[in-house]
């Protein structure tokens, strides 16, 4: 099941959310800089809910600036602080600015994989003790 939020304008940057069985996927497309890293961070800091892994898929940002850099650490100590899993996607623009700062994946998709494959891991890992008790 898939349920698509509205595009969001940010002046330079539109920015898409799907919340899906796996991930809430947020997903951003043209230009991140000083004039709209805020509107961005304030759309952002909606999707830290606590409950539901987050894939920032910024594969489709095409200019990145250094004002940037700090809306991927508030949105990464916001996740943390909440207890909510996430990873970015980013595209050539973000990994220039920010390296492997941030835990990464190729595309939605391999995200989404390792999501799957940490959850089948957890239940792996709780079986046992599952079966111990009955």
């Amino acid at each position: 099941m898939t349920i698509a939020i509205t595009t969001f304008d940010c002046g330079g940057a539109r920015i898409r959310a799907h919340c899906r069985h796996l991930a809430t996927v947020v997903s951003i497309w043209g230009e991140i800089d000083s004039d709209n890293v805020e509107r961005v961070g304030e759309y952002l800091r909606r999707f830290i809910l606590g409950n539901s892994p987050v894939v920032l898929d910024m594969s489709g940002v095409t200019e990145f600036t250094l004002a940037g850099v700090p809306l991927l650490s508030m949105f990464d100590d916001g996740c943390n602080a909440a207890g909510v899993e996430w990873t970015l996607v980013p595209s050539e623009a973000v990994s220039a600015m920010v390296g492997d700062v941030f835990p990464a994946n190729h595309s939605v998709h391999e995200a989404l994989r390792d999501l799957a494959d940490a959850i089948d891991n957890r239940r792996q890992l709780v079986l046992p003790l599952i079966k111990k008790s009955a």
